[in-house]
Formats: C-alpha cells, sequence, structure tokens
C-alpha cells in the first residue's frame, strides 16, 4: 500500500496521482491534506513517512509546492530515504540507486501528466543493490550516529 500525503500546494497533483492510482488498482491510503486550505507541510511529511518506516505502508508519495520541504521533513524520520525528483530519470534512480521509499514531488513545478509518469517509472523500478547497497548502508550509519 502507498502512503500519500500533500499540503495545500500539492493537494491538486495528489488527487491526480490518486486516479492513475485508482485507474491501476493500485492500493493507497491518503494522510491528507483534503483541501488547497493553507496547512503546514511537516505535519504529512510526518504522517506519511512514519506510515512508510513502521511497514503500515510499502512506499510513499508527498507532494508540496516544491517537493522540497516534504523532502527534508520526511527525512528527519528514521529508515526513510525521502527523494525529490523533478523529472522521470531522477525519481527511477531515486529507486535504482538510492532505494527511495518516498517520492517527493512538486504541486506548483510539475503537471500531472510528468508527474503520473515520474511515479510509474518510481513505483516500476527495483533497487539495484550492489556498490548501490553499500552506500546506502553508509547512509544508515550516518542516521545512527545522529539518531539518539
Amino acid at each position: 500500500m502507498i502512503a500519500l500525503g500533500a499540503d495545500h500546494g500539492g493537494y491538486e497533483l495528489k488527487e491526480a496521482i490518486k486516479k492513475y492510482l485508482d485507474e491501476k488498482g493500485i492500493a493507497y491510503k491518503d494522510f491528507g491534506t483534503f483541501g488547497t486550505e493553507s496547512v503546514d507541510y511537516p505535519d504529512y511529511a510526518l504522517k506519511v513517512a512514519e506510515a512508510v518506516a513502521s511497514h503500515e505502508c510499502s512506499e510513499g508519495i508527498l507532494v508540496c509546492g516544491t517537493g522540497i520541504g516534504m523532502s527534508i521533513a520526511a527525512n528527519k524520520v528514521p529508515g526513510i530515504r525521502a527523494a525529490h525528483a523533478e523529472d522521470v530519470f531522477s525519481a527511477k534512480a531515486a529507486k535504482e540507486h538510492n532505494n527511495a521509499n518516498i517520492l517527493c514531488l512538486g504541486g506548483r513545478i510539475t503537471g500531472p501528466g510528468l508527474a503520473v509518469m515520474m511515479v510509474e517509472e518510481w513505483l516500476n523500478a527495483t533497487f539495484q543493490g550492489g556498490r548501490h547497497q553499500r552506500r546506502i548502508d553508509k547512509i544508515a550509519e550516518i542516521e545512527k550516529k545522529y539518531s539518539k
């Protein structure tokens, strides 16, 4: 199950992504927001990141105005590798090379057609392991060092 979250700047793009997931029969849990009224993106980043870190959901997609704030906030949760992407190649590489478990998109910078292509490539990509695993292990060690 995919965890979804957005702030007011990402609400409309999140809804477009939900439509794609519905069409593909992909299960998701929507953690909000549920409208365009101003809200704080860290609240939704935390909900989605915790759902992924606890394995309630296998992966997550977060959307704010640029995708940057969501990425920063989600990456504060241990075990989360949230990747901000603006193109299809980066979205795919985020999974293949970085084993990103959350994809962060910008509702004000990415149109729905491109976003759906990015989501599709990211969901269908597989972590390649090998030399990439060594790097993920190093990231985990940094996280462990500073998580007290």
